[in-house]
């Protein structure tokens, strides 16, 4: 039989590293959010739907969060989904994610609906839209629906569970958004072709323009050249979000570590992938990717060190630096 748990480590064994090491009540919380989202990842990247099914999809989804109709009323309009992906193994069982979330307290099951639901909205709406990202204004706009409120949702549930976050939740809130903005503007690296492969540019026309490109030369073998000063001004927009994600965790107290330490494992992977990613022309035709070595070492690291800001700032530097992570940062080279 498939747990929730299971489910978690099928649709990201990344993320289910950082919440499987969150404690007791927190992880599970967390797991199921995350679960939920990925139903509506699915409904809104689902290659096989047009956009005006994903839409109503997205909204009837919507409504389920909200207790207005049964998770069966969307189960049972995917079955001509031809899809064997983990994310469509949890939104098939999306009515047993929901009862395990009807188990936890009513303040953690608040959060996780309204946020989870107006991240649904806002998916719908983008899919309304189409694949118009003319500024930068418009892709955190999409950045904000899809991962700002996820930090938000984050942030609500860590406060939920420590005292001494929720003393500092109005301070974490602004940043909460910067780190989801971060995450997702990499995530916008790593997936420049397949996104431009199923009708999705999310790179700003004026971004394109300033590099004398349109969208639909990004990928041009001949103009790789301009391609990559645009790959350039993403980065450099990646590093400014990233920066705030750095700040929002070293608001998080020593005490709470594994708090830390989840939220940093997909901050210092963003940093590395970031690194590997910036003059790399891989990323205009496939993507660039961390090793597995690269992975183990960051979160070997990060746990023996990862509650200490001096060690995490020098830490993040060397990430940074796309030739220099041969070696490991011993806490012994800057002290404590």
């Amino acid at each position: 039989m498939t747990t929730h748990r299971d489910m978690l480590r099928a649709a990201s064994r990344t993320f289910a590293l950082s919440i499987e090491r969150l404690p007791g009540m927190l992880s599970e919380a967390i797991a199921v959010a995350y679960l939920l989202l990925r139903v509506s990842d699915f409904l809104e990247d689902n290659e096989e739907m047009t956009a005006e099914r994903k839409v109503g999809l997205l909204r009837l989804w919507g409504q389920v969060l909200s207790g207005e109709v049964t998770p069966e009323r969307l189960t049972a309009q995917l079955s001509d989904v031809d899809d064997g992906g983990p994310d469509a193994h949890v939104a098939r069982h999306a009515a047993e994610v929901l009862s395990i979330m009807r188990r936890l307290p009513p303040e953690a099951q608040h959060h996780i609906v309204s946020h989870v639901r107006d991240t649904t909205e806002g998916m719908a709406r983008w899919q309304a839209r189409g694949p118009q990202v003319l500024h930068e204004a418009d892709l955190d706009d999409y950045m904000h629906e899809v991962a700002g409120r996820v930090g938000y949702l984050v942030t609500h549930l860590f406060a939920w569970h420590a005292s001494g976050i929720q003393l500092r939740k109005e301070m974490l809130m602004p940043l909460a958004r910067e780190f989801g903005l971060a995450l997702q503007t990499v995530n916008v690296i790593r997936g420049l072709r397949k996104d431009f492969d199923r009708g999705w540019i999310y790179v700003p026309l004026s971004f394109c323009a300033a590099a004398g490109l349109t969208q639909q030369e990004l990928f041009k073998p001949e103009l790789q050249r301009q391609a990559m000063q645009v790959v350039a001004m993403i980065a450099d927009k990646a590093e400014r979000h990233l920066a705030c994600g750095k700040a929002y965790i070293k608001m998080i107290p020593p005490w709470n570590h594994s708090i830390r330490l989840a939220c940093m494992w997909p901050l210092l992977f963003a940093v590395r992938t970031l690194a590997i990613s910036r003059h790399n022309v891989q990323v205009l035709s496939g993507e660039a990717k961390m090793s597995r070595a690269e992975i183990g070492r960051i979160v070997r690291d990060s746990t023996m060190w990862g509650w200490s800001n001096v060690w995490f700032d020098r830490y993040f530097v060397r990430l940074s630096e796309p030739d220099s992570f041969g070696h490991p940062l011993r806490a012994a080279s800057f002290g404590r």
